[in-house]
């Protein structure tokens, strides 16, 4: 078994994605292989951007600051600090916002591995 971590918001180091994309946005992995067998969690930034992806695992997002916006087959939807949006693995979405942060968690961790990637 594992130990019990705290992370920093301080000490967190958050990486650009989406480069071809106006706006910014970023990523801080906190949770992953070398500390789950199971789930994956970091926390993401999203300003100006739209970022297309298919996720190829289960994702809960949980809204933190600014407005975030999730792009679906079914429409865009616009969450706010406290929701929560779920997405079911191979949806296609895109990642918006306008001064987001958002928390996130996905099942399973080792879902590049298992998608050969």
């Amino acid at each position: 078994m594992g130990k019990v971590v705290l992370f920093k918001r301080s000490e967190m180091k958050f990486e650009d994605f989406g480069a071809e994309s106006p706006g910014s946005g970023a990523l801080a992995r906190l949770v992953g292989p070398d500390m789950s067998k199971t789930l994956g969690a970091g926390l993401a930034t999203f300003d100006g951007c739209s970022i297309d992806w298919t996720v190829l695992y289960d994702e809960m997002i949980v809204v933190i600051e600014g407005t975030f916006r999730l792009g679906t087959p079914d429409g865009e939807i616009s969450a706010r600090p406290g929701d929560v949006i779920w997405i079911p693995e191979n949806t296609p979405i895109s990642y918006r916002g306008e001064k987001s942060l958002v928390c996130w968690a996905l099942y399973p961790v080792d879902w590049r591995k298992r998608h050969n990637l």
